[in-house]
């Protein structure tokens, strides 16, 4: 379960605009003004996230030289739309509770948001340089069945340009198979400015991939991860998860919360075990 936004359009020039025409104009325009919106509500978030939104812009690294259709557009959009509204939720530090506190130091988080619900926040680090994290999430994505057991399988329906996805996702089983199978349709979106990395996504539909026979169709999002370089210990990563997961069915919501903290632990167990193996290699 992964779930995975910045500002936009913040050094659009006359000419790209010039050089849209009709649907794709607008689109732009619409993202901008949308989006600026969103950020004007933003509750004051930390430094980095302010970094992160000021060095991002949509069409210079989504656009390039390569026009996109309506749906593309579409799906660009909500990515941007969950990363920019997981870093207003991360932003603000107020409310958080403390679920559980690992051994290790790793921490989950939670709070609970009125247009939301429950968001669960994961803050671990790894023994690894940024550069290794990013590249096992971001471009090993499909191979993440095999190292960690909540997921049975990741497969990539479409890219559009270079940062944005559309995944479907089929969770494992639980224990006891207290949540019975459950799979995701995700439109991922994935940004790295200087030495901050994010990756967020949320729900979406797509053609190719319509509702599976045997499986609830959850929904994440918005999700994010945020991948940092440990200060004054570039070797290591902090990495930051929040997950918000709506799995439907009938299931209290004492057991979702467990399922839902634990996973994220886990998660950041098994990604240890991965990368020290892929190093030992």
């Amino acid at each position: 379960m992964l779930p995975a936004t910045f500002k936009l359009c913040a050094a659009i020039s006359y000419r790209h605009l010039r050089n849209m025409t009709g649907l794709r104009r607008q689109a732009a325009v619409a993202i901008s003004q949308e989006l600026s919106k969103l950020a004007c509500r933003s509750p004051g978030p930390g430094t980095w996230i302010n970094q992160v939104r000021r060095r991002s812009s949509l069409l210079s690294s989504r656009l390039e030289e390569k026009p996109f259709s309506e749906v593309e557009m579409s799906y660009i959009k909500q990515g941007e739309e969950a990363l920019q509204k997981s870093l207003s939720i991360l932003g603000n530090q107020d409310g958080w509770k403390t679920e559980t506190v690992a051994g290790n130091g790793d921490k989950v988080l939670s709070k609970v948001l009125p247009d939301v619900g429950k968001v669960f926040r994961l803050e671990v680090v790894v023994d690894q340089p940024l550069d290794t994290v990013y590249s096992e999430l971001v471009d090993n994505m499909e191979q993440m069945g095999d190292w960690n057991p909540s997921v049975q399988e990741v497969k990539v329906l479409q890219k559009i340009g270079k940062d944005t996805v559309i995944t479907h996702e089929k969770a494992a089983a639980t224990p006891g198979n207290i949540v019975g199978p459950r799979d995701f349709v995700s439109v991922r979106c994935s940004r790295r400015r200087g030495s901050t990395c994010v990756l967020a996504g949320m729900a979406t539909t797509h053609g190719a991939m319509p509702e599976q026979d045997g499986f609830v169709r959850a929904e994440n999002g918005p999700t994010c991860m945020i991948l940092r370089p440990l200060p004054g210990s570039p070797s290591q990563t902090k990495l930051t998860w929040l997950l918000s997961i709506d799995l439907k069915g009938w299931l209290p919501k004492t057991i979702i919360n467990q399922v839902l903290s634990q996973t994220q632990v886990d998660f950041a167990n098994h990604l240890r075990q991965r990368l020290a193996q892929a190093g030992a290699c």
